[in-house]
């Protein structure tokens, strides 16, 4: 399987941009500028590992995909598998399969076609019977019954199914997925979320899996890259993530719920927020200095005095036994979470504790973590 290799890549595409209105007959002009989905991005994957694509919409996660598969050339930079240019193997050397989040299935040929597709245009259809026995054990699940429905019939786990059953046809060597299950509802989304698991650590093929889900992230892959606006922002694995984020950014994307942020500056030996303040806070920052104080919502305390908080709103998670406590202090909002044995009421004034070595502090001007 390839080591997979990103240097220095751009992607740039023209948008338009429209000047503010100064009234009635003056709607502004347009005005044509570069929009970088890619902005001087480097990356590694490595051999036989799964790495998984997060980040908010537009921030140039399926461009980033399309440029591994080579379907799109980047401005400038380069893609290398195993120290070879991508532009100088053969598309059909490549090795690629790809799942879509909408299956791209040929909706006028039955499943087993499908899935044997690779297999006919090589003419060697009797192969097709042996795979599809092999895929089945793999994945764990029963494709008989399907293979002679066409897509059209199939419901959208089923075709997904499909999907993955005959990218594995094709013998890959690298795997990639564009949010192949964000169709399914959500029992589905845990089954083949499953399927894939198994299907990934039995291959060990080098895997990119782009999602806007964080739960399918963590699931699948070994390692995960944050993405804003085309630049990777940090990778890590979840608990470097969870645990050190580099910058306010990640670390309120990354994590469910968020981590609560505030805003504040430093003042000599403490934190100084617009509603509480946090005491001592630590040595070497200059008073004065804005300063973002984070903790996240399962290190909230709630105690019998502290900093005043209202209840906005409770959300139960049973399957986690525990409550999400939606709060306000003063203008700014703070979710923690609770466990069940609390009761609380909406508009009720509670109490809360933040501990000092569960703080984190990003500074204002560069978004990044302090110590």
């Amino acid at each position: 399987m390839p080591t997979i290799i990103l240097r220095h890549v751009t992607k740039r595409y023209e948008g338009t941009r429209r000047a503010p209105e100064k009234d009635e007959t003056n709607k502004g002009s347009e005005t044509v500028e570069q929009v970088y989905a890619l902005n001087d991005l480097s990356l590694l994957i490595r051999n036989g590992e799964t790495l998984g694509i997060l980040g908010p919409s537009g921030c140039g996660k399926t461009t980033l995909l399309k440029i591994i598969a080579g379907v799109l050339p980047p401005d400038s930079g380069e893609v290398f598998y195993d120290n070879v240019s991508l532009k100088d193997i053969p598309a059909g050397e490549r090795g690629i399969g790809m799942v879509f989040q909408n299956y791209a299935l040929y909706p006028h040929m039955e499943a087993w076609l499908n899935i044997g597709f690779y297999d006919v245009i090589h003419k060697q259809p009797e192969k097709i019977p042996e795979r599809i026995e092999h895929i089945v054990k793999v994945m764990g699940v029963d494709l008989k019954h399907l293979l002679s429905r066409k897509p059209p019939t199939l419901s959208g786990g089923e075709q997904q199914r499909v999907a993955v059953a005959r990218c594995l046809a094709r013998d890959p060597k690298v795997f990639l997925f564009d949010e192949p299950l964000s169709s399914l509802d959500a029992r589905l989304r845990v089954e083949t979320r499953l399927q894939l698991h198994r299907l990934l650590r039995h291959y060990q093929i080098t895997s990119v899996y782009v999602t806007h889900d964080q739960t399918e992230a963590m699931a699948l892959a070994h390692r995960i890259a944050i993405m804003r606006d085309g630049k990777i922002e940090q990778i890590g694995t979840v608990q470097a993530l969870y645990e050190t984020p580099v910058s306010a950014f990640v670390a309120q994307f990354f994590g469910t719920p968020p981590m609560n942020l505030f805003e504040g500056w430093i003042m000599q030996d403490h934190w100084e927020g617009r509603s509480f303040d946090v005491s001592p806070i630590r040595p070497g920052l200059t008073s004065g200095q804005g300063v973002w104080l984070g903790i996240r919502p399962e290190h909230v305390e709630i105690v019998e005095s502290g900093i005043a908080a209202k209840v906005d709103f409770v959300e139960p998670i049973l399957t986690q036994q525990r409550q999400l406590v939606y709060l306000k202090i003063g203008s700014q909002s703070c979710i923690a979470a609770a466990g069940l044995e609390h009761s609380f009421e909406i508009g009720q004034t509670i109490h809360l504790h933040f501990p000092t070595e569960r703080l984190y502090l990003f500074d204002k001007k560069t978004d990044a973590r302090i110590g």
